[in-house]
């Protein structure tokens, strides 16, 4: 820039020089006197320098602060799945699907049998297990739906095997409203899942000749896998 301002200044004298000897002037008045002080040149160089670093700056952009960033949301991690459960899932009933019971028949109180209103008698199921674990002592055959007529959830008092036939036996007393009455039972683990058949009792109160096996005791007892299904819930 300091060269470029020195070469117009001396381009300008000689077009001056030019200018007067045009004019008639003699050698003498159109020679100039070149007179160069250092610290004058110095003093100019340093001030074009100072200028020019000035109207750089104003050219240069300047710096924009940099956003503010927000920090992400933190978040939980997730709870780490023990024994071999999958994140959001329900442990399954131990051996649920392992259960089974299958209805033989009616050993007393046969479907539509005729009693009394208020008459107490006994009604017993043969049933056989007929999934591939043992019904555990302290397994309950309880009422689900219908009619319960004051029968109670029968607890089984010991094992009864896989492929075992049992007898089970509840307690129960007539309503005191005529017609055809009945009740839906069922067998549950400890757990308290139901599983295998929905048997029934079915009776007809004030239908005839009463029933005659009243006031029987409830009992469970077992045997051979051998008898076959008589009626069907």
């Amino acid at each position: 820039m300091l060269k470029i301002r020195l070469i117009v200044g001396l381009s300008v004298l000689m077009i001056g020089a030019l200018f007067l000897s045009a004019c008639g002037a003699t050698p003498a008045d159109i020679t100039p006197t070149l007179t160069f002080n250092p610290d004058e040149i110095r003093t100019q160089a340093v001030g074009t320098f100072a200028a020019d670093l000035t109207l750089t700056a104003f050219a240069a952009p300047s710096d924009t602060p940099a956003a503010t960033l927000t920090p992400l949301a933190t978040f939980t991690p997730l709870a780490t799945s023990t024994g071999g459960i999958a994140l959001g899932s329900t442990a399954p009933a131990a051996t649920a699907s392992c259960y089974g019971l299958a209805f033989v028949s009616d050993v007393t109180i046969p479907d539509n049998t005729p009693v009394n209103a208020g008459q107490s008698f006994t009604k017993t199921w043969k049933v056989k297990n007929s999934g591939s674990c043992a019904w555990d002592a302290g397994f309950k055959f309880a009422f689900v739906s219908g009619n319960q007529m004051g029968g109670t959830a029968y607890t089984l008092p010991s094992t009864v095997a896989a492929g075992a036939v049992t007898d089970i036996s509840v307690a129960m007393t007539a309503p005191n409203t005529a017609g055809t009455v009945r009740g839906d039972w069922r067998m549950q683990n400890v757990s308290g899942q139901f599983f295998g058949d929905q048997v029934y009792v079915q009776v007809v109160v004030g239908g005839g000749a009463a029933a005659t096996n009243t006031g029987a005791a409830a009992t469970s007892t077992t045997a051979p896998a051998t008898a076959t299904a008589t009626s069907t819930p």
